[in-house]
Formats: C-alpha cells, structure tokens, sequence
C-alpha cells in the first residue's frame, strides 16, 4: 500500500472497533487495485418493508380515530384499510413525516 507498518496497523485497529472511516477503505481498497463497494443491504424483502412502513403510518393516523369510539376489531379493520390506501400512493410518501 505504499505506506508505513504503523498505519496499516491502525486501519485493522480502525476495521475491528468500527471505526474505519470511508475514504480509508478507499484508499486501501485502491493501493490494492481495488474498488471500494459501499451497500445497503435490506434486512427483510422490500415488500415486507414498504408494508411494515404503511403499517406504521397507518397506526399513526389511526391514533386519530381513537376518540371515534371504535371498537378494538373495527380500529385494526381501519388500519388494514389504511395500510393497503398508503400502498397504492407514490411509494416517496411513505418516508415523509406526517
């Protein structure tokens, strides 16, 4: 890599208490001819994430309904109803706050 002992030394401390930073990866990654991939990879498949997230915007839209005297059926009924309504939004809506 082109440098001293001493800071590849301190990149693999840097790699095993998390706190390697980006543009050291990078430059490893290139003194190894190399290219550096950075990825976000889904816990769960993304149909089950955008549901879990209409869900949850629903459930928060359904607090609103609260003082409608629902009963614990019909709430869960209106926040199905709700979940499916957000799916069929443009998906951007889905991440914006209220």
């Amino acid at each position: 890599m082109n440098v001293a002992q001493s800071r590849i030394v301190a990149l693999e401390k840097a790699e095993a208490t998390g706190s390697t930073t980006l543009k050291s990866l990078r430059e490893a990654a290139e003194a190894l001819d190399c290219k550096l991939v950075y990825a976000l990879v889904p816990i769960r498949p993304l149909d089950e994430t955008l549901r879990k997230r209409a869900r949850d915007k629903a459930v928060d839209q359904g607090m609103l309904l609260e003082n409608q005297s629902l009963t614990v059926s019909q709430m869960n009924e209106e926040i199905e109803r709700l979940t499916e309504e957000i799916l069929v939004e443009p998906l951007r809506f889905l991440w914006e706050d209220k």
